[in-house]
């Protein structure tokens, strides 16, 4: 395993696209963490009101919610790191260099375990730098201090490193069955913010399928359980109820979903001749 990832490593060092896609993503990931109050800021400036309450003191960094409050805007970001794993899925297959590591004695299992390394790692630095920015945030703008507050509610930083392992697992999967990174890019990116999503609103929402059978479906698609990990926060700040803990059930159907790509990832890679 050591040696399949020092040949992930080799492959992505000097791989331009992939250093300029990562900036990319982690100043996103910042601009998102840090942009919360000047945002609120500029609503003021625009006459905004929230039911009457200033923009500005709403608590959207204090302990412990800046970690749900943070977790689900990054959440938005997860398909740049998708592109990232699909684009270094696709060049394994263009250049062959999955075929030359099976070639020079890395086993399909040593390269499956050094791409999920690279997905994990990948989601372990998002993870660290939402992290980091919390705290950063939260010394500067919460109303709240102490190690009881920081670090209760953290198990939506676990939830977040989760989302994007499995999200970036599909991708992963899509890569390996569809060999042009484009079409990939582009299939999972409609997918994910506009075919499931409208796919849903209208199974739960239309009067044809409201208050149905079909109304349940939504939950167990593979986009709406990771969605459902981290659930919207925001309403709590204009009195109405969230769910602020993350559901049992969709830890469950979004590892249902991550074991159904394990197996066909693998399946793919031992059915493929590669030799």
């Amino acid at each position: 395993m050591i040696r399949a990832f020092k040949l992930e490593w080799l492959k992505i060092r000097n791989y331009r696209t992939f250093w300029v896609l990562l900036s990319m993503y982690i100043l996103a990931l910042i601009i998102i963490s840090f942009g919360g109050m000047f945002f609120l800021e500029y609503l003021k400036s625009k006459g905004a009101d929230f039911e009457g309450i200033d923009p500005t003191i709403l608590p959207i960094y204090d302990f412990p919610d800046i970690w749900q409050n943070t977790t689900y805007l990054g959440s938005f970001l997860k398909v740049l790191l998708a592109f990232i794993v699909i684009i270094s899925i696709n060049n394994d297959q263009i250049y062959n260099t999955l075929r030359q590591n099976v070639v020079d004695g890395i086993s399909k299992k040593e390269f499956l375990v050094s791409k999920l390394s690279f997905i994990a790692g990948l989601a372990l630095i998002s993870t660290f730098i939402l992290f980091i920015s919390g705290l950063i945030n939260g010394s500067i703008y919460s109303h709240v201090h102490g190690a009881e507050y920081v670090f209760d509610e953290m198990e939506f930083l676990a939830a977040y490193w989760y989302d994007i392992f499995v999200f970036c697992t599909l991708a992963f999967l899509l890569s390996l069955l569809i060999k042009k990174s484009g079409f990939v890019i582009i299939a999972i990116t409609l997918y994910t913010l506009m075919f499931e999503p409208i796919a849903g609103l209208i199974l739960i929402e239309s009067p044809w399928f409201k208050d149905t059978f079909w109304s349940n479906i939504p939950q167990f698609l593979p986009i709406h359980s990771l969605n459902d990990l981290i659930n919207v926060p925001f309403p709590k700040y204009i009195f109405r109820e969230i769910e602020d803990n993350i559901p049992l059930s969709a830890i469950a159907i979004s590892t249902g979903w991550l074991i159904i790509y394990l197996t066909s990832i693998v399946f793919i890679l031992n059915k493929r001749d590669l030799k």
